[in-house]
C-alpha cells in the first residue's frame, strides 16, 4: 500500500471513528432533556440520523470481517469447486449465499467488494449484493413472522428479490467493460489487491484490509444516515397514508418510504406491519423488496465502488421490476 493510499485510509477512518465516537457520547452521555431547546424537527434529525447509523453499525462490521474471510482465508478453490461454471447458473446459485451469510443489506457492501477483490465479475457481485438480504434466513423468518402467508407477502418477497437480482445480474454481464461500472479508486485498489495478495502475512492482510474497509464504509455510513435522517423529516407520512387504498399510488408511495427511511431488511416487516391495514398487499411487498435493494443509505455506501451512472441505472431497473412486483401481487391479491 503505498503512502497517499496509506493516508487517505487513515483520514477515512478518522472521519468514522470520530463520527461513531461523537453519536456514541451524545446517545449515552447526555442528558434526557438536552434536546428540550431545539426545534423538533432539529430533534427528529438527530433522533432518526443516529437511529439508522447505530441499527446499521453492527451489520457494516461483520460485512467487513466476512469481506476480510472471503479475500485473504477462503482457499482460492473454495468458490470453484462450489460454483457452476455456465454464467446463468452461477449467479443464481451466488444469489443464495444468503441464506448462509444472515447480513442484511449494509454489510453485503463490504462483502460484495471482497468478492470483486477476489476475482467475481461486477454482475456476479451485483447479483449477491441484491438477493442476500433478502435471502438471507432473518429476513425470512421475520416477515414471516409479521405476515405469515398471508396475501402472498412473503412468498412475493422471496421470489421477486430472486428474479429481480438475477436479471440485474444478466443486464450487468452484458456490458463489454464491467470494469467501466466501477469507480477509478476501487477498481485501482482491486489491482492493488492482486498484485499484493502474497507479500505480506496472512494476518498483517487481514488487518490492513478491515482497516481499509472500515475507512470507506464509516464515512459513508454517517453521511447515508444524515441524509435519511434529513429527509424522513421532511415528508408527511399522512401523505403517504392517503394514497394507501390506491392500487397504483400505493406502491409508488411505499417504495418511496422505503428509500427514505432506509430501515435494515432484518427488521422491515415489522415496521411496514402497522401499515398493513392502511396499504394493499402489493405495496407492502414493493416496499420489502425495493428498500432491501436500494435506499438512500445504500446508495451513499455503493458510491465507494460504482460509479454514478451504474446507480442510476442500477437503482432505475430495480425500481420498474419493483413496480411491476407490486402491481402483480394487488392484482393477484
Amino acid at each position: 500500500m503505498n503512502a497517499s493510499v496509506g493516508r487517505r485510509t487513515a483520514i477515512g477512518g478518522a472521519v468514522g471513528l470520530l463520527a461513531l465516537a461523537g453519536a456514541l457520547t451524545l446517545r449515552l452521555l447526555s442528558p434526557a432533556d438536552t434536546n428540550a431547546g431545539l426545534p423538533d424537527a432539529a430533534r427528529d434529525f438527530f433522533t432518526l440520523s443516529i437511529s439508522v447509523f447505530l441499527e446499521s453499525l453492527p451489520f457494516i462490521f461483520l460485512g467487513v470481517l466476512l469481506s476480510v474471510l472471503v479475500q485473504i482465508w477462503l482457499p482460492a478453490t473454495f468458490f470453484d469447486r462450489l460454483l457452476p461454471r455456465r454464467p446463468v447458473f452461477r449467479r443464481a446459485v451466488m444469489s443464495l449465499f444468503g441464506v448462509l451469510l444472515p447480513v442484511c443489506e449494509c454489510g453485503n457492501v463490504p462483502l460484495a467488494r471482497g468478492l470483486m477483490m477476489r476475482g467475481f465479475t461486477v454482475s456476479e457481485s451485483m447479483t449477491f449484493l441484491l438477493a442476500a438480504p433478502i435471502l438471507n434466513p432473518v429476513t425470512i423468518i421475520t416477515t414471516y413472522q409479521a405476515f405469515g402467508w398471508d396475501h402472498g407477502i412473503l412468498a412475493g418477497r422471496i421470489i421477486g428479490g430472486f428474479v429481480i437480482a438475477n436479471l440485474v445480474g444478466w443486464l450487468f454481464s452484458k456490458h463489454p467493460r464491467q470494469s467501466d461500472l466501477l469507480t477509478p479508486r476501487f477498481e485501482a485498489h482491486c489491482q492493488s489487491h492482486h498484485s499484493d495478495s502474497e507479500s505480506a502475512s496472512k494476518l498483517r492482510r487481514s488487518v490492513t484490509g478491515f482497516a481499509e474497509e472500515t475507512s470507506a464504509m464509516l464515512p459513508a455510513l454517517v453521511l447515508g444516515s444524515a441524509v435519511a435522517g434529513a429527509i424522513q423529516v421532511g415528508v408527511s407520512r399522512d401523505i403517504l397514508i392517503a394514497l394507501g387504498s390506491n392500487p397504483i399510488w400505493s406502491v409508488l408511495a411505499l417504495m418511496g418510504l422505503a428509500f427514505v427511511i432506509a430501515i435494515c431488511s432484518n427488521v422491515d416487516a415489522f415496521f411496514i406491519l402497522s401499515f398493513g391495514s392502511t396499504f394493499m398487499p402489493g405495496s407492502i411487498v414493493a416496499f420489502l423488496t425495493f428498500g432491501a435493494m436500494v435506499d438512500l443509505k445504500m446508495l451513499v455506501l455503493l458510491r465507494t465502488t460504482f460509479t454514478t451512472a451504474t446507480l442510476i441505472r442500477l437503482t432505475t431497473i430495480v425500481g420498474l421490476c419493483c413496480l411491476i412486483l407490486g402491481f402483480g401481487v394487488n392484482l393477484i391479491a
